[in-house]
């Protein structure tokens, strides 16, 4: 298989486990691929959302020894949902455990959206451990991101936007992240439930470049699952992601030297294309791919194909610049 443009076919792991990171919380993990091939960890996005099935398909499996696994609150992870102890810096040293346990010296750090922005604090602080990074959809945590997302989306998706605005009372839609998160962090189903169903179909709307016809998203899952995502989200961006405001632009020195593929759609809505052209330009030697017909998520035509290629390159070559 020579640099497919879709995603590798389906796999299955070889080898799962849990992983005890504190008193509180357990990772699932997985690793699928080659045993002995090139180490490649993949970071999902959200924060709270999980890996799924496809996050192993970016990766040629006869030559990647694939590690995907589910962050704090996250997917598989125990306790669900659970804000208490996790923060960036306690995600950060779970890679950094993660990578420990399995016996791995060195890998390449894959991730998208928020995984993008743990990409980038994990490399930071453990430099000595990356081969590279595959980013895609970049988030700085900034503010003036997070309002953007919050308030931005009314000007090309207004339906999606009014109804998410309107879950609340009008003399609260100012200050919508605030007026979510008391919503969001109530313990009565009551409150808390349709909150996030409410902030889950936006966050849906906003994803691709061509929408479904219904941008109210989706409603199915349990109450974990679909309250976890949207009060893993609100805290992290209440927080500005638990970091210090620039910080990863202001510590991207410490990466300089690693290679790094950067994929983003020209009309990412979540995130703006803005934040993957301030890093392409204060990374010495990154290469930018901007998608032109692609919105946020990964598996829009256009954003697989560039990400897959990046992974290919960077197996044959130890690199992202073509020869």
């Amino acid at each position: 298989m020579d640099s497919p443009a879709t995603l590798f076919p389906p796999i299955e792991p070889h080898t799962q486990g849990r992983l005890a990171v504190d008193a509180l919380h357990t990772l699932h993990w997985e690793r699928c691929g080659s045993p002995g091939g090139l180490p490649v960890v993949f970071l999902h996005g959200g924060p709270g959302s999980g890996s799924s099935a496809n996050s192993r398909r970016f990766f040629h499996p006869q030559h990647y020894d694939i590690v995907v696994f589910d962050q704090r609150g996250s997917g598989r992870s125990t306790p669900l949902g659970e804000m208490r102890g996790n923060t960036t810096a306690d995600l950060v040293a779970d890679i950094e455990r993660l990578r420990q346990h399995l016996g791995i010296e060195r890998w390449l750090v894959f991730g998208g959206s928020w995984g993008s922005t743990l990409a980038l604090a994990y490399a930071q602080a453990h430099p000595a451990a990356c081969l590279g990074l595959v980013l895609r959809g970049i988030w700085l945590v900034e503010q003036e991101g997070i309002d953007w997302w919050l308030y931005g989306g009314r000007q090309f998706f207004p339906e999606a936007w009014e109804a998410f605005a309107g879950h609340l009372p009008p003399d609260e839609r100012g200050d919508l992240l605030s007026a979510y998160w008391q919503r969001l962090s109530s313990d009565d189903p009551a409150i808390c439930l349709p909150a996030a169903r409410a902030w889950n179909r936006y966050e849906s709307a906003l994803l691709r470049l061509r929408p479904p016809e219904d941008t109210a998203g989706p409603t199915g899952g349990d109450d974990d699952t679909t309250l976890g995502p949207a009060r893993m989200e609100a805290l992290y961006c209440r927080h500005l992601g638990f970091m210090a405001p620039g910080q990863l632009l202001h510590d991207l020195p410490r990466i300089h030297h690693l290679p790094v593929q950067i994929v983003h759609g020209r009309y990412d809505l979540i995130c703006p294309v803005r934040n993957a052209v301030r890093l392409a330009r204060d990374w010495p030697g990154a290469r930018l791919s901007i998608v032109a017909d692609a919105g946020h998520t990964a598996f829009e035509p256009g954003i697989t194909a560039e990400l897959v290629r990046a992974t290919e390159q960077f197996r044959r070559t130890g690199d992202f610049r073509d020869a």
